[in-house]
């Protein structure tokens, strides 16, 4: 059986892309005593306050009548974001070769956190390139995997 992202995900994609935008991901976390159903959408234009207030109005009642969700939960709707989160194979997929900060659960050779450019993946591991080097990091050893903006 699906997940409740993977199932809110089925739910809301078709009526999210008929309102014009993309669905890029479905996030739902416990953070202290409240749950929160995150979506994230995009588009080429960019996502503006209207934007998300418009998908959530249209997606909150979508939401309602299916009840996967048993617990009290807030709902989010936002952009990507400028750095935005890499968390399936598909945003992998589309960031090959795109500059990536790589956040670890525990240190590799004193770091934590490990910036380089995103060369392949497979099942077991992310690699990367720093410099001249490639560098392979288990995905079970990844907190996170953000694609990096230089400000």
């Amino acid at each position: 059986m699906a997940n409740i992202e993977e199932r809110v995900e089925a739910l809301v994609k078709p009526k999210i892309e008929t309102l014009g935008y993309r669905l890029y991901d479905v996030e739902y976390a416990k953070e202290g005593k409240d749950y929160f159903l995150r979506i994230y959408i995009e588009n080429e234009k960019g996502i503006s306050l209207t934007d998300c207030e418009k998908v959530t109005n249209e997606i909150n009642e979508i939401l309602d009548k299916a009840d996967y969700i048993k617990e009290g939960y807030f709902l989010e709707v936002s952009s990507t974001g400028i750095e935005k989160i890499l968390r399936k194979d598909e945003h992998l997929n589309n960031n090959v070769g795109t500059e990536v900060e790589i956040k670890l659960f525990k240190p590799i050779d004193k770091q934590k956190s490990i910036i380089g450019i995103l060369s392949k993946f497979d099942k077991e591991k992310i690699y990367i390139n720093i410099g001249a080097e490639e560098k392979g990091i288990e995905r079970k050893q990844i907190a996170q995997i953000k694609t990096k903006y230089n400000w």
